[in-house]
């Protein structure tokens, strides 16, 4: 598919879903305004699925609709669903959806300038049967349209006028309101019914005649029209209206289930720790390396990857907040060549693997090192040098500036919104780690916010800080995608003393984070407390530290600790203290240990100890769903639709129907083995069919939210 056929162009009439009014929408109130050059050509790409239809009752028949560029979302990646459609926004739609020849000829409507922005669209939508207007010539553009009238629409312009209406169809037998249809309407109601153009949500019954339609009603209802006219593929959905089909007995259902797990690796993009492994890397060898990185960690039964894709006010994904990383390029602000989007590529590969994402962002850290490339606009170093000060070889962002607080805010609500990632993570750079005889120099920040009137201490004051962050960051991400996971990173040792007879660096003190408090009051989904000793380590052992974690958790979120793989030498650090160590997280999985994060990815790619074949051959050799979270209110999906087994030479093949619409990201196999089922696969939600052996199993939807539907057992003998 070519770049130009896989993007949309928005501009004068193409810059709202089916065309809409730039006038309906005050963020792109001047959009039709300005020319391609100004504009810097505005494109929205199909293969993103915009922020608010991933759990989307229309999400395929929106889509559908995407792929043919006959409706397009804004530039912000969303695309407003539940927003009633107007007129004018209609007639836009179905004169792209269908290119049928003219019916009519076109009167012009009174209310209809030739310079009104869907004129052309209303003239062609007119002539072609879809649309008429009202007494005294008028069309009344921004009028909503009611979800009858943009029925009588679409069977006026795709049926003849001489189609007779079903006779053996009676509406009160389908519809529960029937008698709220307009007499004049009842025809056109009952041939769109009978040619499956209907679909209702959320009730099949109800057609709610008089309700204004949605742009989701319109973009399900045109798609069914397409398939009507065999110019689409079937969509499975619950809401489609069908008539004299009787369904297939269900099939036996069951509980199903497995001990879930938490397994990922850090995949460190600063210095060229583990991706990209060179600067100087193409663009192909970049995604063949991160390629051979997901292929590990699914080799591994891994169901996650926690990618680093802002290590110092840069970014490895395209951003207009903040220049492209230099540890991508090596040079800052200059993007991949031939281009492509790092974090886009990541997000699609992982999926396709099971693996979710978790995108690591550093939120206050602007520099690693002087000696690392210069950095260009719109870095913060930049854009406001006054918020940055040096530290040691580094560069520093102020945690206090409301400047700070509002980009590092932005930076990570934009890539939320933007991207389909699975959650946000932060390690544990808060505050920077301290040097010997020196303060951090926010004396400034702090005595402004003393002369207004702030009471608290300098290190309060710091904690603070860091804490309003990490508040204003789990509440934005729940409010744009509440599927989206946040978790935090920090040093494994909260306080010296704390447990008893633990020693180390007091993070509440010198990197002011106050990990504990983000646990307690909820802020986070996980906590990963970075445990990078050994068990036998008397002020730092791994169970010790491990114990008091759980046990400082009063919201019941998960504990995820995190291991160090990197001091790997055989002597004191073996594949054997790490399996150990797996193995006493697996022991608190009551008290919600339930998953280890690694650092990092390196070890893992270089099989140093050989810690990859081991793990991959003993302690992950089964599959694993990561846990899911009550807290996010994830309901399980609907069980699988539409199975069918075939014999296809000595083989059978198990089907299924697709459906992303209901929220279903994978799909479990389970095996039965006597009185016991066993994971035997886990399929990613694009798939609808798997090669099988004889024996009985149960096929699971999983959500987005990690959650299983019933099994549907199915029995295949020889």
């Amino acid at each position: 598919m070519s770049f130009l056929s896989r993007f949309l162009v928005l501009s004068r009439y193409q810059a709202l879903p089916g065309n809409a009014d730039p006038e309906a929408s005050p963020q792109l109130k001047k959009v039709s305004d300005v020319n391609f050059k100004s504009l810097n050509i505005i494109m929205v790409s199909n293969s993103i699925s915009f922020s608010d239809i991933e759990n989307h009752w229309a999400r395929q028949f929106i889509e559908g609709l995407m792929e043919r560029a006959i409706v397009s979302g804004l530039p912000d990646r969303t695309f407003s669903p539940n927003t009633n459609l107007t007129r004018a926004q209609f007639a836009t739609i179905v004169s792209k959806a269908f290119p049928t020849p003219d019916k009519q000829t076109y009167l012009p409507f009174a209310d209809v300038p030739t310079t009104y922005w869907a004129a052309p669209a209303i003239q062609t939508a007119f002539k072609r049967g879809f649309i008429s207007g009202y007494p005294n010539n008028l069309f009344k553009p921004e009028n909503k349209i009611t979800r009858v009238e943009a029925f009588l629409a679409l069977v006026s312009g795709i049926f003849d006028a001489n189609t007779a209406p079903p006779t053996n169809l009676v509406l009160s037998n389908i519809y529960q309101d029937s008698t709220e249809i307009p007499n004049y309407a009842k025809s056109a109601i009952a041939l769109a019914t009978k040619s499956e153009i209907v679909v209702n949500y959320p009730k099949l019954k109800l057609l709610n005649p008089a309700g204004n339609a949605t742009r989701a009603d319109v973009c399900a209802w045109v798609y069914q029209a397409l398939v009507y006219l065999k110019r689409a593929p079937k969509i499975p959905s619950q809401y489609i209206v069908t008539i004299g089909k009787t369904p297939p007995p269900p099939l036996p259902t069951v509980q199903v289930s497995h001990q879930r797990e938490f397994r990922a690796a850090w995949v460190t993009s600063v210095w060229n720790i583990d991706w990209p492994s060179s600067a100087k890397l193409s663009t192909e060898q970049q995604k063949n390396e991160l390629l051979k990185i997901l292929d590990r960690l699914a080799d591994m039964n891994f169901n996650a990857v926690i990618l680093q894709i802002r290590p110092a006010g840069d970014a490895l994904y395209a951003s207009e907040l903040e220049p492209w990383s230099a540890w991508l390029t090596g040079t800052q602000g200059k993007p991949p060549q031939p281009y492509y989007d790092p974090l886009e590529f990541a997000i699609t590969e992982s999926h396709k693997r099971n693996i979710e994402v978790h995108t690591w962002l550093n939120p206050y850290r602007a520099k690693v090192s002087s000696k690392t490339p210069a950095t260009v606009s719109p870095h913060i170093s930049v854009a406001n040098p006054e918020c940055v000060y040096a530290w040691g070889d580094q560069l520093w962002m102020d945690p206090g500036i409301p400047t700070v607080q509002d980009r590092t805010y932005k930076v990570i609500l934009d890539v939320v919104k933007r991207y389909d990632i699975d959650g946000i993570h932060f390690d544990d750079y808060f505050y920077p780690y301290p040097i010997a005889g020196k303060e951090f120099p926010d004396s400034k920040t702090y005595n402004n916010y003393r002369s207004q009137g702030g009471k608290l201490s300098l290190g309060d004051w710091r904690r603070e800080n860091v804490n309003s962050l990490i508040k204003r960051v789990a509440e934005g991400i729940k409010s744009s995608k509440s599927h989206v996971k946040f978790g935090i990173s920090p040093f494994g040792i909260y306080r010296p003393g704390q447990p008893p007879g633990s020693r180390g660096l007091d993070t509440y003190e010198e990197l002011y984070a106050d990990s504990k408090k983000w646990l307690e009051l909820g802020w986070v989904d996980y906590l990963t407390p970075q445990l990078y000793w050994r068990i036998d380590e008397t002020a730092q052992s791994y169970p010790m530290l491990l114990n008091w974690w759980v046990a400082n958790n009063p919201k019941q979120k998960h504990i995820y600790a995190g291991n160090n793989l990197g001091l790997l030498d055989g002597n004191k650090w073996t594949v054997a203290e790490i399996n150990k160590q797996i193995q006493i997280t697996r022991n608190l999985d009551k008290k919600l240990a339930l998953g280890n994060i690694f650092f990092s990815m390196k070890s893992f790619t270089d099989n140093r100890q050989q810690i990859y074949d081991n793990l991959k051959a003993t302690t992950y050799a089964n599959l694993a769903l990561v846990p899911a979270m009550p807290w996010l209110k994830g309901n399980p999906p609907p069980t699988p639709t539409g199975i069918e087994v075939k014999k296809v030479a000595n083989n059978y093949v198990l089907s299924w129907n697709n459906s992303a619409a209901n929220n279903i990201c994978s799909w479990t196999i389970y095996q039965k083995n006597g009185n016991s089922w066993k994971l035997m696969r886990i399929l990613n939600g694009e798939t609808a069919e798997i090669a099988i052996q004889p024996g009985t199993y149960a096929l699971c939807a999983v959500s987005r939210m990690a959650v299983e539907s019933a099994g549907v057992v199915v029995v295949i003998s020889q």
